[in-house]
């Protein structure tokens, strides 16, 4: 079921304790084309299919990565795409559209996209797992 854009960036807003609802727009924006860049095949598509019209859009024309970046350098990343921000304010930024995009995932889809990501991602998304 896709989740309405208001719901998703009041969700995205509300966890990253942002002051606007254009805030939390840039962040997603941002934090999904860097996924989008990890992820391949059915598992980006379902994915997608999860979120608002243009956030599925941006997920699925994502930024180019060479390599899947491990999360430290994933929020790294954020950070030199989101004007203003340091690491820690991108890993803030990371985690409040990633657990996010998990609610919209639901749990197996989850589990099939944190395959697909180099260990650590769990944590970004909001999910550890048992070790």
């Amino acid at each position: 079921m896709t989740v309405r854009r208001e719901a998703f960036l009041d969700h995205v807003k509300e966890r990253g304790e942002y002051d606007t609802v254009q805030e939390a727009d840039r962040a997603a924006r941002v934090v999904l084309a860097l996924l989008g860049a990890h992820l391949v095949g059915e598992v980006r598509a379902r994915l997608a299919a999860r979120l608002p019209d243009g956030f599925a859009l941006i997920l699925l024309n994502p930024l180019q990565s060479a390599e899947p970046l491990p999360p430290e350098r994933f929020v790294r990343a954020a950070a030199a795409w989101i004007e203003g921000a340091t690491e820690q304010t991108a890993a803030w930024d990371v985690g409040a559209v990633l657990s996010t995009a998990a609610d919209a995932a639901g749990d197996d889809l989850l589990k099939e996209i944190l395959l697909q990501l180099p260990p650590g991602y769990d944590l970004l998304f909001g999910h550890p797992r048992p070790t």
